[in-house]
C-alpha cells in the first residue's frame, strides 16, 4: 500500500554533511521524496512534537540539539513508507541499531541519531500536518 510518512533529518545529519548520503538510502528502496524542506525548528513545535517526552531529565538537552541548527523535513511516499523507512532508520540507540541502518552506520548517540521518523500511519499523517501546514 501507497503511504506517507514524515522524516526529519536533525541537526547532526546536516552539520556532518549527511544529506546525500541519507536521502540516497531511501531512493535506492524506491521510496519517494515527494515534499523537502529545511527550517529551524521553533520551541513551540519541538514541544508538540516530543510531547510524549516532555517528563523525560532528557528533554531540555533534546531540545536545545533540535534548536542549534536547521534541519530537513520530507515527506516519503512509497509502498508501505512507514515501515520500510523505519527499518532503514533502525533503532533510536545507534549502539542498538542493526548495522546497515542509517543509525547503526552513521548515529553516534541516543539523542544525535540524526534521523526522526514516523511510527505509524496516523502519526505521519499528524506529524506532516504539523511540519508541512503551509
Amino acid at each position: 500500500m501507497t503511504e506517507q510518512t514524515l522524516v526529519i533529518i536533525k541537526p547532526d545529519g546536516l552539520s556532518r554533511h549527511l544529506v546525500g548520503r541519507i536521502i540516497q538510502r531511501f531512493e535506492d528502496k524506491q521510496l519517494q521524496i515527494a515534499q523537502i524542506k529545511k527550517a529551524m525548528l521553533t520551541q513551540t513545535q519541538l514541544r508538540e512534537h516530543y510531547k510524549h517526552l516532555i517528563d523525560q531529565p532528557f528533554f531540555p538537552s533534546l531540545m536545545a540539539y533540535m534548536m542549534e541548527g536547521p534541519v530537513l523535513l520530507l515527506i516519503i511516499e512509497g509502498e508501505n513508507a512507514v515501515l520500510q523507512t523505519r527499518k532503514l532508520v533502525g533503532a533510536t540507540d545507534p549502539m542498538e541499531a542493526e548495522m546497515g541502518s542509517l543509525r547503526g552506520e552513521l548515529g553516534t548517540d541516543k539523542t544525535r541519531n540524526l534521523i526522526h521518523a514516523s511510527d505509524s500511519v496516523d502519526t505521519a499523517d499528524e506529524e506532516i500536518a504539523r511540519f508541512f501546514a503551509n
